[in-house]
């Protein structure tokens, strides 16, 4: 059965968990993990820079369970353990033994964990304004996990996203709010995160004796006004993770991967491929 929504692709069970996921070009894996924001999925994060990354690499892009298009089972525990598991279970599913791992925001917490708990399935690691070490909680985070649904609540949580006001329109927020609302999608997202949020930032921190012992090539890219995810946590990683690069994207804000969709993919698409040449 077809599915008109271009955010409905393939779906496998990883981890009990039945997942939606893009599958598309070849060569080496690259798993891209996405944010947290309310609405999102694999699609909406990385539509932009999928098919340039696909011309040189697999790239598998899925929904995390409680977002998206992927199951969202009755009682399930929306931990880091069960995202990591879920993350690993696919990756098995897919008889993948290690691949690139990219993660925005959330996913870079994600990311971040999967390679501590589990280096020999990763092979390069880029974090994008990651979470993943402790930060007071921002104002512009509070109020996108708080998110309660309306177009208006939609349209002023967005403007915490991009550097440049003219990405956040009408029609964008209004895409957004109505993907907020699908069966489910409400429900799953407000379970997450329940106020006080400051504790779920917790949750999602590494141990930094876990995070220096790190030993993988990383990429670390923030954008230098995020109002979501502080520029120091990328700043912290940098100093931590020893055989880490940082980049950071002026005129930018959390949103990397769309205000600057280009530069992002020529950016990741040579780190990674210098790896290819490499190794």
């Amino acid at each position: 059965m077809t599915h008109a929504s271009p955010e409905v692709a393939r779906t496998i069970r990883a981890a009990g968990i039945e997942t939606n996921y893009h599958d598309v070009g070849t060569g080496d894996p690259v798993l891209m993990i996405h944010g947290s924001g309310p609405g999102v999925s694999a699609w909406a994060n990385w539509r932009l820079v999928m098919p340039t990354l696909a011309e040189q690499a697999r790239v598998i892009a899925p929904d995390m369970a409680g977002f998206g298009f992927s199951e969202r089972p009755a009682g399930y525990a929306y931990t880091m353990d069960n995202w990591v598991a879920q993350a690993v279970g696919l990756l098995d599913a897919l008889e993948i033994e290690q691949a690139d791992l990219v993660g925005n925001s959330f996913g870079g917490a994600l990311a971040l964990a999967l390679t501590i708990r589990h280096p020999e399935r990763v092979r390069r690691l880029v974090l994008m304004g990651s979470v993943g070490v402790p930060f007071e909680i921002t104002e512009g985070l509070d109020e996108v996990w708080g998110y309660t649904p309306s177009f208006e609540n939609m349209r002023r949580i967005m403007d915490y996203f991009a550097w440049d006001r003219s990405l956040v329109n009408d029609e964008l927020a209004r895409l957004r709010y109505e993907a907020s609302i699908r069966p489910g999608f409400q429900e799953s997202f407000s379970a997450m995160f329940p106020a006080p949020r400051q504790r779920w930032v917790d949750a999602m921190t590494s141990p930094e004796a876990d995070i220096r012992a790190i030993a993988h090539e990383t990429l670390i890219i923030h954008g230098r006004d995020d109002q979501v995810i502080p520029m120091a946590t990328s700043l912290a990683l940098h100093q931590l993770i020893s055989r880490s690069q940082l980049h950071v994207f002026g005129r930018c804000g959390h949103w990397t991967q769309i205000e600057h969709a280009a530069r992002f993919a020529r950016l990741v698409g040579g780190f990674l491929a210098e790896a290819r040449t490499t190794n």
